[in-house]
């Protein structure tokens, strides 16, 4: 028969391991939590550098500084969703300007039918409604095959395929040719790799026409303010 009192002393120190495990465990939670925390507020600014300077890079590669003298960040606009553009969620409209005349508007843009799956963009349009450049900014489209849409992999690197589009407007091409040759528009694509220049293609055509249409306003739109259009939505 077991002794009382025993059983009570074993009980005491399972208690006594039990609590001091658990203080240990709480100690150990909270110094990890405020190292995180310490951490993340440490590299917050690095991070937020880090994609302020690819945002201006990609933008950079559509919009060449010497056409406007104004502060991109500081004049641009939110925009929800839209279904001509692709996207689906909110995102930003950077808008250009020399002297304080309107010169571009630079936003994204997808193609949601690429061979696997979507395609982002980022865009330029002049004021006077001519793509002035565009790239692909990801993608998933076959390795060696389709992804000539993206310049660092396009094997010509004397005329990427992405620069056909440079300063085209529908007074040169008008909006039902702007499509890949194969289906009677005016764009090449490569053979045997057709839908993905097709879905780039359609796409830049819907955001050049969107962006025409809506031009006047996205530029009269007090900074940060917000673009709203009835029926926007997808």
């Amino acid at each position: 028969m077991s002794d009382p009192l025993e059983v009570s002393r074993r009980e005491s120190s399972v208690l006594r391991i039990s609590v001091r495990t658990a203080a240990i465990m709480l100690a150990f939670t909270v110094i990890f939590t405020a190292l995180m925390a310490g951490t993340y507020k440490l590299t917050e600014p690095l991070v937020t550098a880090s994609a302020l300077e690819e945002k201006l890079r990609l933008i950079g590669e559509v919009l060449p500084s010497a056409l406007h003298d104004n502060d991109l960040m500081k004049d641009a606009i939110d925009l929800p969703p839209q279904a001509a553009l692709g996207l689906d969620v909110d995102t930003r409209i950077w808008r250009a300007r020399k002297a304080g005349v309107p010169v571009a508007l630079v936003m994204e843009a997808a193609a949601r039918d690429g061979y696997s799956g979507r395609i982002a963009m980022i865009l330029a349009v002049s004021a006077d409604g001519h793509l002035l450049a565009l790239r692909v900014t990801s993608h998933k489209e076959t390795p060696g095959l389709g992804d000539y849409i993206d310049p660092k992999k396009d094997r010509n690197k004397t005329r990427p395929w992405i620069t056909q589009f440079n300063g085209l407007g529908f007074d040169g091409v008008p909006r039902e040719k702007w499509r890949v040759k194969k289906d009677g528009g005016h764009f090449d694509q490569m053979s045997g790799a057709t839908i993905s220049a097709r879905a780039v293609t359609n796409a830049s055509g819907r955001a050049l026409a969107w962006a025409t249409e809506n031009r006047d306003k996205l530029f009269a739109l007090p900074a940060n303010g917000r673009f709203e259009q009835q029926g926007a939505n997808p």
